[in-house]
């Protein structure tokens, strides 16, 4: 019997996961652990979603569903944010952004198609693009260009790749494309022909003013989003796909056979909670105060060298004069103060081994007690790097 021959695994593991495990484990023996490793908010739903999230448990045994007003109500968002005109059948609802992400690289492009990606840059755009055969082209990013990637990049590659994804707020750097470089973007793209895959997922997270949609620019571009983030609703897995007329049936296709639809209660709670503004902008002004304790702290930390905290509710901290090893780094600042933060290398598998990423998502006296716990810490480490 011929042996069926393994081949290796082109997903790597999220590091993150192994500290937050061992932050899992150091509560479990009783330690205070602060949990800075996630982007995600420590508030939950809108009162109101969860209000009629009861009501509808208590009356709709739920089914295989996907809510018009609620699609209706995403492109209103559009409408009212951005200026842009989004039929409701352009909206695919999805069990996550996550899901949202696939769909857009399984219905744009082929195996073997090369995307282009910003590095640093979430980790699920290169494994999900390998995960489908498709090759991750990884751009270096740094402060010249706010860690983001350009225009000019984008033209200097040869070949053209088939595709981009762009990330504005980013993840790890929460730094923002100014308008006229997503402008720039977008024209590149039109004239190569590379199709724009755009994360929004943190769009309503921006400390430094309005943050345009890829739509805007590019109509053709597929739009990945959320409710987890702005609208806090982590656990809930709704998320939606804003795909180009050319490429909604096969976007729906996969949808389908892929996920079936979106959970029956997320999305009657998502369609309330849309509307909660008051008590979503109290979760920003919020982070926007964290933000602040977090940038008034780090030069007594020692960690001057930052990506510009935009939008998202991140700290990217080069961390290159403590250690070689971020994920070493990460564990000894998790045993020695309870403070759990994310190694640099899930995002930049080439220079991330420098930088830590801290999320500011928590609650403020637990960034405040964070502050007090990791900044003698990192003064004794600058110490000891002398």
């Amino acid at each position: 019997m011929a042996r069926r021959m393994s081949r290796p695994d082109p997903v790597e593991p999220f590091h993150a996961i192994a500290l937050s495990r061992l932050a899992r484990q150091l509560e479990a023996e009783g330690r205070h652990i602060i949990h800075m490793e996630f982007g995600q908010p420590s508030t939950g739903a809108p009162a109101a979603a969860i209000a009629r999230a009861q009501d509808v448990l208590a009356s709709d045994p739920g089914s295989y569903w996907e809510s018009e007003p609620l699609k209706a109500r995403i492109a209103q968002l559009y409408a009212d944010r951005h200026g842009v005109t989004v039929a409701p059948e352009r909206i695919i609802l999805t069990c996550g952004a996550s899901p949202a992400l696939v769909l857009a690289l399984s219905s744009a492009f082929r195996a073997g198609d090369a995307i282009a990606m910003a590095r640093p840059g979430y980790v699920a755009y290169r494994n999900n693009v390998r995960a489908l055969g498709m090759q991750p082209v990884e751009v270096a990013c740094g402060p010249e260009s706010r860690f983001q990637i350009t225009a000019e990049q984008l033209a200097a590659l040869d070949p053209a790749p088939a595709g981009v994804i762009i990330a504005s707020p980013a993840n790890p750097t929460g730094t923002i494309i100014p308008p006229a470089e997503m402008a720039a973007i977008a024209q590149v793209c039109a004239a190569r022909g590379i199709r724009i895959i755009s994360d929004e997922i943190y769009h309503g997270l921006s400390f430094t003013g309005p943050v345009p949609s890829a739509l805007e620019f590019a109509p053709d571009a597929l739009v990945v989003n959320s409710f987890s983030k702005y609208f806090s609703m982590v656990g809930w897995r709704l998320g939606w796909l804003v795909a180009p007329d050319d490429l909604i049936g096969a976007a729906r296709a996969r949808m389908g056979n892929l996920f079936l639809t979106a959970p029956t209660l997320s999305q009657h709670a998502g369609l309330v909670a849309m509307d909660c503004v008051d008590e979503l902008e109290g979760h920003i002004a919020r982070y926007a105060a964290n933000r602040q304790l977090m940038l008034d702290a780090l030069p007594a930390m020692g960690l001057t060298q930052i990506a510009p905290p935009d939008g998202a509710f991140y700290i990217w901290a080069n961390v290159a004069h403590l250690t070689d090893d971020a994920m070493q780094l990460a564990e000894r600042l998790l045993r020695d103060t309870g403070v759990a933060t994310a190694p640099g290398f899930d995002f930049d598998p080439v220079a991330g081994h420098h930088f830590l990423r801290f999320s500011f998502a928590v609650d403020t006296p637990l960034v405040k007690e964070a502050i007090a716990r990791m900044t003698p810490w990192f003064q004794q480490q600058g110490t000891a790097a002398r």
